[in-house]
């Protein structure tokens, strides 16, 4: 992941927060004549201590986990809100004109080497964890339990298991911090009033930064031809 400085989130409790909310990431891994890439369900395990795992699961009929080797290195993508910022919203393209479209968003890239799990218990584990985390806050949760036994092992030997350990954490909230107080504010108004959820969560989360202390608001300045990615 390209990360200039004033882009880089460096608040770990953030970050983490952010992919436990989002739940799911893209994982990609090279089948040996191509990139492939699933969306899939994922826990962060940190109980062992940080960067900790990524667990997940894929279809046992998605070909991508048969690619999977002891040296597989996999990518997992966590997704955030993303919305287009337009030039007209700044104050500065009055004044002077040398300003051009961009694009906000946070992502968090997660690297590491990649098992593929196929014992009956482990899946049935993480399938478990899986299931309490969004069922639990239901006033009649359901869980695995629930559904009969030779039911739930059948679907448990629909899948495989997916183990991301994770090597590095990458984080990048790019909010617009590049630009001064008042493009700031500019291009928070604007997106204020764009259609669709994109905007709005791309406008809350700048509104929270910019009402935080000085240090985090990113007052370097850079060429923004150069930050779009």
């Amino acid at each position: 992941m390209y990360l200039p400085h004033h882009f880089t989130a460096d608040d770990a409790a953030q970050v983490e927060a952010f992919v436990d909310a989002v739940g799911s990431a893209d994982l990609v891994t090279f089948d040996g004549s191509k990139p492939v890439a699933s969306l899939i369900p994922v826990i962060w395990d940190r109980s062992g201590g940080s960067p900790g795992r990524l667990l997940g699961h894929l279809a046992r009929g998605n070909p991508q986990w048969k690619s999977v080797s002891p040296d597989t290195v996999a990518l997992a993508i966590v997704h955030g809100p993303q919305a287009y910022v337009s030039p007209s919203w700044y104050p500065s393209t009055a004044r002077h004109g040398r300003m051009v479209p961009t694009w906000n968003y946070v992502s968090v890239h997660f690297t590491g080497p990649l098992t593929v799990h196929q014992d009956p218990e482990w899946l049935r584990d993480m399938v478990t964890r899986l299931t309490e985390r969004y069922e639990e806050p239901r006033p009649r949760p359901w869980a695995v339990a629930d559904a009969p036994p030779e039911y739930i092992d059948g679907q448990l030997r629909a899948i495989v298991g997916v183990e991301l350990t994770i090597a590095t954490v990458e984080a990048k909230y790019k909010l617009s911090q590049n630009r001064d107080a008042d493009d700031q504010a500019g291009a928070l108004e604007g997106l204020r009033g764009e259609p669709g959820p994109g905007p709005a969560a791309i406008a809350g989360l700048m509104a929270e930064r910019m009402s935080g202390s000085p240090a985090d608001q990113g007052p370097d300045r850079a060429p923004e031809v150069a930050e779009r990615s």
